[in-house]
């Protein structure tokens, strides 16, 4: 298992051209979802909400409010990374999914939603959006390894407009607003950057041991 992590994260690199032909199966996708269903977040909240989109009109338009970027009309998914609008929504929601987890009362947790609460109410308007760009790194990263180990090509962008995708998919009525995608696929035969070398800093570079 080490071996193929460490292969998997040195085969993967951010796709430029993918192949239109090529498409994920349905079962490779289902697998890739349920890995950022289940990753982490700051107090197990979730905060957000994954957009999957293959239909091929839909893609163009995302297309043209990502600057033309020929990663969104070629691969077979973009995966669209969404946080909730409304925190208190949020909140509730992962306190009566705790509670029926449990197969408790939901007054049970009156306690933990009031101290969520207060810790969230606490951030004002642009740290809440730092907050939730910070979660939403966490699942991205998991679907980048996760596809890695499947050898799914990926490319993690943030090269669009964010208000024509959400007005695209119509994010806004829904109480989402987007912040990151990744596009799913194959990499094409031709493309320059699948074979150029993977430029990492050395170990003693980027990690410190204190012992």
């Amino acid at each position: 298992m080490e071996t193929q992590i460490l292969e998997a994260m040195n085969w993967r690199y951010a796709t430029k051209k993918f192949d239109p032909t090529k498409k994920l199966r349905e079962e490779q996708l289902q697998l890739l979802l349920e890995t950022v269903r289940l990753s982490a977040s700051s107090f197990g909240i979730q905060p957000w909400h994954f957009v999957v989109v293959s239909d091929k009109d839909i893609k163009l338009q995302l297309q043209a409010a990502a600057f033309g970027q020929a990663q969104l009309a070629d691969c077979s998914h973009v995966i669209v990374f969404a946080r909730k609008l409304d925190s208190d929504k949020a909140l509730d929601e992962y306190i009566t999914s705790t509670a029926q987890n449990a197969n408790a009362p939901i007054e049970q947790f009156d306690a933990m939603k009031q101290y969520l609460k207060g810790a969230l109410s606490s951030k004002s308007e642009a740290e809440m959006g730092t907050w939730m760009a910070r979660q939403l790194y966490i699942p991205l990263g998991t679907l980048l390894e996760s596809a890695a180990l499947l050898k799914i090509d990926a490319c993690p962008m943030e090269g669009f407009d964010l208000a024509q995708f959400d007005q695209i998919l119509g994010l806004k009525e829904k109480g989402l607003a987007s912040l990151a995608i990744i596009t799913l696929g194959y990499r094409a035969v031709d493309d320059k950057n699948a074979g150029q070398p993977k430029n990492r800093l050395a170990m003693d570079e980027v990690v410190t041991f204190i012992k």
